[in-house]
């Protein structure tokens, strides 16, 4: 990619120039607005609780730089429920739009229900995926989940006609049968978190 892109610097160079610009750009980065309150909401004020867990693609090094500064977002998940890009579990070449991750974060889930021995396990079906990338949105679709999109108004623009296909995971890498049948009702798109419809979903938050 370098040669065809006839850039003027070395693959080593490059890299070099990414990594520094990401250590420095990754201490602003913000969660999208509405995302805090969604995230108290479903850990600490849920009723039944709702269990959540967190999957994303960065690696640990860049995780930490990005969410160091995001502590009263992040802390609500516990750090057993956290699958990171590189977790060892997940398989080379599994990453998203794969449905590892994300069927991971279920385990990781259903492992402490276990050891408490108070509820059932919880299923795929069961299960709400909040994405803001498209090979994320066919990960949760794979993974047999319902999805929630909620992409940059930019990406949004460049996918624009073919929502129903991106909500469908059908936009991206599948092979075979889609994970998903557009219009099917397993997939939502959301310009913004703020003001979640937690009714729809059936979730109930103490003090709404």
């Amino acid at each position: 990619m370098n040669e065809w892109a006839q850039l003027p610097i070395s693959p080593a160079e490059y890299q070099e120039k990414a990594a520094a610009l990401h250590r420095e750009k990754f201490t602003y980065t913000q969660p999208l607005p509405g995302a805090p309150t969604l995230v108290h909401n479903l850990a600490y004020r849920s009723a039944p609780q709702v269990h959540i867990a967190l999957a994303t693609s960065s690696h640990r090094a860049n995780y930490n730089v990005k969410t160091q500064h995001l502590g009263h977002v992040f802390s609500a998940f516990h750090d057993e429920r956290r699958v990171l890009g590189d977790d060892p579990r997940i398989l080379a070449g599994a990453g998203k739009p794969a449905p590892d991750i994300f069927l991971l974060a279920l385990q990781t889930i259903n492992d402490g229900i276990r050891g408490d021995g108070n509820e059932p396990e919880i299923k795929p079906e069961e299960c709400l995926v909040f994405e803001d990338s498209v090979p994320g949105i066919e990960a949760g679709r794979r993974a047999g989940m319902r999805v929630v999109w909620v992409p940059h108004p930019g990406l949004l623009k460049e996918y624009h006609g073919r929502e129903g296909q991106v909500l469908a995971g059908l936009a991206g890498q599948h092979e075979g049968t889609g994970p998903g049948v557009v219009g099917d009702g397993w997939g939502e798109l959301l310009p913004s978190l703020e003001n979640f419809p937690y009714e729809q979903y059936g979730i109930q938050i103490q003090g709404q």
